[in-house]
């Protein structure tokens, strides 16, 4: 039986949130071009990152408002809390 790709695996995937290099790579592969998360300071350096940035946050706190349990909202441990984190999105 076929391995999944890596970015569907626990390999894959940054325990901080979001993917790692290898989880990226395994994107790559699929002909999907993901870039690496933008922080509250690279954003400063670059107009067309904290666009980015700025799109990102909007979006991902829509569907954490909208889309999660209230148990999973409150999980700082949660996939989306995590990826927030990592973007430096605030509420």
């Amino acid at each position: 039986m076929p391995k999944s790709p890596a970015w569907q695996r626990k390999e894959g995937k940054n325990p901080e949130g979001g993917l790692n290099e290898k989880g990226r790579a395994s994107l790559k592969a699929q002909g999907k071009n993901i870039k690496r998360p933008v922080s509250a300071a690279e954003a400063k350096k670059s107009p067309a990152a904290a666009s980015r940035r700025d799109s990102f946050c909007k979006r991902m706190l829509g569907m954490k408002r909208k889309r999660t349990s209230k148990k999973t909202a409150k999980d700082p441990n949660s996939r989306i809390n995590k990826s927030l984190r990592k973007w430096d999105c605030k509420k």
